[in-house]
């Protein structure tokens, strides 16, 4: 199957970046890594309802840039769902237009981290109090696009398993 991709969404802390960087490795893929935080760690201002937009365009350019390469299988670290779950929740609500691409440029597969690993902050993340709130938010938003969407849960090797046999699945199934 080409061009099959698959993101690894959730709220903080559910091993996205460890996991997307993993999986690319275990499936000798290519991986995109998380826009918001790209963006986040050069702005010269805090992060606004501003500053959705860019981050959405810059996830869109980098996420058409590796597609460009045609690639049978590709890992985001999050994508615009996670763009529309935190704009709404920071800010009340989402460009229209965003909320239109994270359909058209739904994913074959999200794997959904569940917040049951360690808060850590790290001077980008904010949101020790609120992760079931957005891991329930996240599940609406996904539910709502009709997304393809496998929890992963547990810790280490455990999780790293599951999504493992998870990609294997669709990749069998499609």
């Amino acid at each position: 199957m080409a061009g099959t991709r698959i993101v690894l969404t959730g709220p903080e802390c559910t091993g996205k970046t460890t996991l997307a960087s993993a999986l690319a490795e275990h499936f000798g893929a290519p991986w995109v890594p998380e826009a918001a935080r790209r963006f986040a760690e050069t702005a010269t201002e805090p992060l606004s309802a501003a500053t959705v937009e860019p981050i959405a365009r810059l996830w869109i350019t980098a996420a058409d840039a590796a597609l460009a390469q045609s690639p049978p299988l590709c890992f985001f670290d999050t994508d615009l769902v996670s763009t529309v779950v935190y704009a709404r929740h920071y800010y009340g609500q989402c460009p229209a237009w965003i909320e239109a691409a994270a359909r058209t440029r739904r994913a074959d597969l999200y794997l959904l981290g569940t917040p049951d690993l360690p808060w850590t902050p790290d001077g980008i993340r904010d949101r020790p109090l609120h992760r079931e709130t957005l891991f329930a938010d996240f599940g609406s938003v996904l539910r709502g696009l009709g997304a393809r969407t496998v929890l992963l849960s547990g810790k280490g090797p455990a999780r790293t398993a599951a999504a493992v046999r998870a990609i294997e699945t669709l990749l069998r199934r499609d």
